[in-house]
């Protein structure tokens, strides 16, 4: 039936050119903005995914930079100790020279005084960021000797997690303010016949050539040797915690690229295919308004079955 009211190859020419438009526009979206799932009305699903990947990984980067300050305490720290343990080293050296008979043991003392202040003055400056793990007070309200290393950021459904890296700075720390403390440098150590020796305060000017003070001076040497092997053994568990930091850092970066992926596989745009799609949209646009015009055109034919 041939209709004056109703055309119905132009309604039926008009709704594909409309999908035909509709998909152009789907497409050129993807190409501009490179996503195929830009908000959650292209999938719902993906996008509530890409969303919370994008968010964790936010949280991945945190934990990285969290990471690096950490790294940079322990450094701090670790060469601390390095100074400390040569300082040390120079004491017990110094201690070995005053074991001499008739050596003038109150300018060694001096010299021992200066080493003794200047690994004072290293712990006391060994601060990062606010943190100082060498000199501590112990009895502050505030201590904490466990100092927490951010480390990562886990997800469980919709549980999260923070984990950390832990370091004991009880078994690191060089003085401590707190009378009860057990500073590696300023605790009181007991060494075969003398007890309560500090190496912080160990003073050799009054001693002298007799046996007895020899025996003095021989437990000295045992004690600034024992924090010797106290800094070094520090110096190692912290050198422990920088490798451990380290590997942490390259699996957090790892993982974060990992996450980036994931994400793009889920909402890129695959260029190659929508620059394709898009010159077949043209054609069948192009083709679609032709075949509109024709439509449109066929009432016009009526007019002729009127003509004398």
């Amino acid at each position: 039936m041939t209709s004056l009211l109703t055309n119905a190859s132009a309604i039926t020419a008009l709704q594909n050119l409309n999908a035909t438009n509709r998909s152009m526009q789907t497409t050129q979206d993807r190409i501009s903005t490179g996503m195929r799932v830009a908000n959650a009305a292209d999938n719902a699903a993906y996008w509530s995914i890409a969303t919370t990947m994008r968010s964790d990984n936010a949280a991945l980067s945190t934990v990285r930079d969290a990471l690096g300050m950490g790294s940079a305490t322990v450094d701090v720290a670790s060469a601390a100790l390095k100074t400390t343990a040569d300082l040390t080293t120079q004491i017990k050296s110094k201690l070995v020279a005053a074991r001499e008979p008739g050596i003038d043991r109150a300018k060694v003392q001096a010299e021992i005084k200066q080493l003794q202040d200047q690994m004072k003055s290293v712990a006391e400056s060994s601060t990062f960021s606010g943190q100082n793990w060498l000199s501590v007070d112990s009895g502050a309200a505030d201590y904490n000797a466990t100092k927490s290393v951010v480390a990562s950021f886990t997800r469980s459904g919709t549980d999260v997690s923070i984990g950390t890296i832990d370091v004991d700075t009880s078994a690191v720390a060089l003085y401590d303010a707190d009378a009860t403390g057990e500073g590696i440098i300023d605790k009181l150590r007991t060494v075969n016949t003398t007890t309560d020796i500090q190496v912080s305060e160990l003073d050799i000017s009054d001693l002298t050539d007799s046996t007895e003070d020899q025996t003095t001076l021989d437990d000295y040497i045992s004690a600034v040797d024992g924090a010797l092997t106290d800094v070094t053994t520090a110096a190692s568990d912290l050198g422990a915690v920088k490798t451990r930091i380290s590997m942490q850092t390259d699996f957090v970066s790892n993982l974060m690229d990992a996450v980036t992926k994931g994400v793009g596989q889920l909402v890129d745009a695959d260029m190659n295919q929508e620059s394709t799609r898009l010159q077949a949209l043209q054609v069948q646009q192009q083709l679609g308004v032709q075949s509109l015009s024709i439509a449109n055109q066929s009432s016009q034919q009526i007019l002729s079955l009127f003509k004398g």
